[in-house]
């Protein structure tokens, strides 16, 4: 017998329509087969039997008929009575387990049951000791984490200091969010996970290093003729990337053990590093993102990694945070070429340069575009220069290889892009979510920076009369430049 939320449509189609009805109706004892594992108090229709009644298109109709017949809640308090026994001559007792679940709920002064068959066919079954329960899923999680590709795995409770919403209240406050409302819209579920998983118990926080096999970020950045793409951007979108491994990795978590889920990769208010520092999956660095400093056979470290996050509501054993080894260095202070990082672990981003050539729509304030120099698409200055990436790994994920020559191009050849081949060229890459309007406003400005010659004057003289305001207003203030 499968999971219940992997049963087919007619099986829900047959379940619904046996019990259903009476169910709803008078005091009735339904009989389900399910997959126990974790001794949990309760069974709630949105994680187990729903997952049946979803499969048959019925989901909604039972919900709103439950509530109409007076049930106060959406969940059943159950009691385990778990009794081994052999499914075939041989085979080990604790890999096949039953027992019944036996559970009452109240509604217009009536009491339902419900009964439930429990089958166990893998090594998670319910044992006295739920702690090493726990312990050996997350052994697992961890290990099918590696198998997917994620270098570190950490486990932390769902819950925030209040000191991280202070935080992010007094950095709103200051407007160093620059013109991402969305930043001020979503705080409350930035800080509550509830509202984004209700129930949310844990946070499975996950790293995958990107740095690439690239043209040498620091010779790149010296040679203005060039330009300079952060090196998360040279290959596919990382989106797409975590995001899937992470849905993968939930899917197996929850073909053993009856959860409910929700991954994220920098795709919701998610506040990522805090909850990822919190689990000790590293330290806030000053330039305030994720730093790790790995151990073993292979040492490594750095801030070069996407991270993500699964939210989870089971009792999983929760790892220790991690101490600051930035000690008193500020180098990624220094090195900020606008200054954005203004003071140890505060950034302001209307300085910052990866804002203003991804996030910002508008024009660049022009104080700030000499400071740009040949950055196209985002800024890794904090991070070259930081200490513990002089062991950043190489990653070695496919989908992180360099694309289309991006690593050391020209910015006369990508100024040329017209919208068509910008599309092509950067399909599937997080470089097409800028559009191609600002895209060109970028490289206008890194002409403008780049040394002299008649060859960019003449790539900033073909786009003078684009038809976009903001590509032609940065391109007039190149040729400026270009001119003196």
């Amino acid at each position: 017998m499968r999971p219940l939320h992997e049963a087919d449509a007619f099986t829900g189609k047959i379940f619904i329509e046996s019990c259903i009805q009476e169910f709803l109706w008078s005091c009735q004892t339904i009989k389900i087969k399910m997959i126990q594992l974790y001794s949990r108090n309760y069974i709630r229709f949105d994680q187990g039997i729903s997952r049946t009644f979803y499969s048959s298109g019925m989901s909604q109709g039972f919900q709103n008929s439950a509530n109409q017949r007076g049930f106060s809640a959406t969940q059943i308090a159950f009691q385990p009575d778990v009794q081994p026994r052999r499914k075939h001559p041989g085979q080990p007792r604790a890999q096949c387990q039953r027992g019944s679940l036996i559970g009452k709920l109240r509604a217009c002064g009536k009491t339902f049951i419900i009964g439930a068959m429990s089958e166990i066919e893998h090594p998670f079954h319910p044992v006295n000791d739920t702690g090493a329960q726990a312990a050996a899923l997350a052994d697992a999680i961890r290990r099918w984490a590696s198998e997917l590709g994620f270098s570190a795995l950490a486990i932390g409770e769902s819950t925030l200091s209040p000191h991280a919403g202070e935080g992010l209240r007094r950095w709103l406050a200051a407007g160093c969010h620059a013109d991402m409302d969305y930043m001020t819209r979503n705080v409350f579920a930035r800080l509550h996970p509830a509202k984004l998983l209700p129930n949310v118990s844990r946070v499975i926080s996950v790293r995958m290093s990107y740095w690439p096999d690239a043209a040498p970020a620091a010779e790149v950045l010296e040679n203005g003729a060039l330009a300079y793409v952060s090196r998360y951007a040279l290959g596919r979108d990382y989106h797409k990337v975590v995001r899937s491994r992470l849905q993968k990795l939930a899917e197996r978590i929850t073909r053993v053990v009856p959860a409910s889920t929700r991954v994220f990769t920098d795709s919701a208010p998610v506040f990522e590093t805090e909850f990822a520092q919190c689990s000790g999956l590293g330290w806030r660095g000053k330039h305030t993102l994720l730093v790790a400093r790995d151990t073993g056979s292979k040492p490594s470290s750095g801030s070069c990694f996407f991270i993500g996050e699964i939210f989870i509501d089971l009792p999983l054993p929760v790892d220790a945070p991690v101490s600051s080894h930035c000690g008193r260095c500020t180098a990624c202070l220094d090195a900020c070429p606008t200054g954005a990082i203004i003071a140890p672990y505060r950034l302001d981003a209307r300085r910052c340069i990866s804002y203003l050539t991804i996030e910002h729509p508008g024009s660049i304030p022009e104080p700030l575009r000499p400071l740009l120099g040949n950055r196209i698409y985002g800024c890794d200055d904090c991070q070259i220069v930081c200490p513990w990436n002089r062991r950043c790994p190489r990653s070695v994920e496919k989908d992180f290889t360099v694309r289309n020559g991006l690593d050391c191009a020209t910015l006369v050849s990508l100024f040329a892009w017209d919208e068509a081949e910008f599309l092509q060229r950067t399909a599937g890459s997080p470089i097409r979510r800028i559009g191609h309007e600002r895209w060109l406003r970028n490289i206008a400005v890194a002409i403008g920076n780049a040394p002299r010659s008649p060859e960019h004057l003449a790539a900033l003289h073909a786009r003078a009369g684009d038809a976009s305001d903001l590509v032609r207003e940065h391109v007039h203030w190149a040729l400026g430049r270009q001119s003196v």
